[in-house]
Formats: C-alpha cells, sequence, structure tokens
C-alpha cells in the first residue's frame, strides 16, 4: 500500500498550494487512493477519497476544498452532486463523460487506468480521447474538458525494492493545444505538471 506525500504548486509560476498526504492500494474491486490536503503551512484545507472499478471507472467519489464538498459516480456518464459550504443547497450534476479530474494526482492514475494503453512510437495515430468533468479548486466547480493521451514509453528501472516500470505519457487539452507529460509507475505519480512527489514509504503497487 503506498503511502507519502506529494506537493502541488502552480505549474506556471511554481507558487506552492498544497501538500497532499496520501496512500492507495488495489483491491478485490478496484484500486482506492485517499488523502488529506494541507497548506504549505500545515493548515488542513480539503481532502480526496476516490474509489475505481476493475475497468478503472469511478465507482465512488467525494472531495472536500474550502467547505465545498463533491460526491460522484459513474452514471448515466458521470453524475455529481456539490454542496455548498453551508450545507443548505445541493446542485446535482450529469454529464456525458468517462471520468473525473482535478488537481490530485489521483486522477492521473484513474485516467491512465481508464485507458490502459500501450506504447506507441506515433502518439499521434495512437492517442486516445477522453472528456473529463474537471473539479477546480477552491470551490470544486464543474468544468468539462476533453484531452488527448497517448503512452509514449514505458521503461524499467533498477531500485532497491526491485524493477521499478515507469510509463510516460503525452497529455494535450484538446481546447488550447497545450501539451505535457506525465510520469507514472504503478499507481504512483512521479512527475507532472504542478505535482512533486516528495516522500514515498512504500513501492507503488503493480495491476494486473
Amino acid at each position: 500500500m503506498p503511502r507519502g506525500r506529494y506537493s502541488l504548486h502552480d505549474p506556471h509560476d511554481h507558487t506552492p498550494l498544497a501538500h497532499e498526504h496520501f496512500q492507495c492500494a488495489p483491491g478485490p474491486s478496484g484500486w482506492r487512493y485517499v488523502s488529506q490536503l494541507t497548506t504549505p503551512t500545515g493548515e488542513h484545507t480539503g481532502s480526496v477519497d476516490l474509489t475505481l472499478d476493475d475497468l478503472g471507472r469511478p465507482l465512488r467519489l467525494e472531495l472536500h476544498a474550502s467547505s465545498w464538498q463533491v460526491r460522484g459516480a459513474a452514471l448515466d456518464g458521470v453524475t455529481w452532486v456539490r454542496t455548498d459550504p453551508t450545507g443548505t443547497q445541493a446542485t446535482e450534476g450529469n454529464v456525458p463523460a468517462h471520468a473525473f479530474t482535478g488537481t490530485s494526482p489521483a486522477f492521473l492514475i484513474a485516467t491512465s487506468r481508464l485507458l490502459r494503453l500501450t506504447p506507441s512510437s506515433s502518439p499521434s495515430s495512437s492517442a486516445t480521447r477522453v472528456r473529463l468533468v474537471a473539479f477546480t479548486d477552491p470551490v470544486l466547480a464543474p468544468r468539462t474538458v476533453d484531452q488527448s493521451w497517448a503512452l509514449l514509453r514505458r521503461e524499467t528501472h533498477t531500485t532497491d525494492n526491485g524493477p521499478l516500470t515507469v510509463d510516460e505519457y503525452q497529455v494535450t487539452a484538446l481546447d488550447t493545444g497545450e501539451q505535457h507529460a506525465v510520469h507514472i509507475a504503478g499507481d504512483v505519480v512521479l512527475a507532472a505538471p504542478g505535482i512533486e512527489l516528495e516522500d514515498l514509504e512504500t513501492p507503488p503497487s503493480t495491476f494486473d
């Protein structure tokens, strides 16, 4: 069960945003990720609880940020309920999308599990399009985004804990054409824009 800490920062000016203390593990029904978020000074700001099924679809999502709450799942596309800080109003949403996304590294793992890509020497021809509902900080506002993902390469590295397989993805935002790289080992994000793995107590889990 990997357990560790990510640091999250603005991908453009590198302003520190939060630390995400996480643990995750595969299970009989799929994969679960839970985390607590704190400011750089240690104040609690939110949490993430995401469970995927064996196909990478979101069975259950619960997000907390700035007293806002979102609960969602894959149902007729994806469906969610967003509750305001007072708890008096709840807004339901539904979009014919594949899954959810957001600032947490959990969503990068989830998308990679959903797509299950194989390496290709031609990213443009092998890129897979995916529609996601993004919940943006600080109030978890929903926004539908379209991306394409391509698995550029898969490399195995020797470590003290045994072989470590690292996948390098090219992710393209289809509305702007902006591209960035995401490096994933098992169920841990090693590097991505705005994300840095600062501490990992146990090796990443491997998926069948």
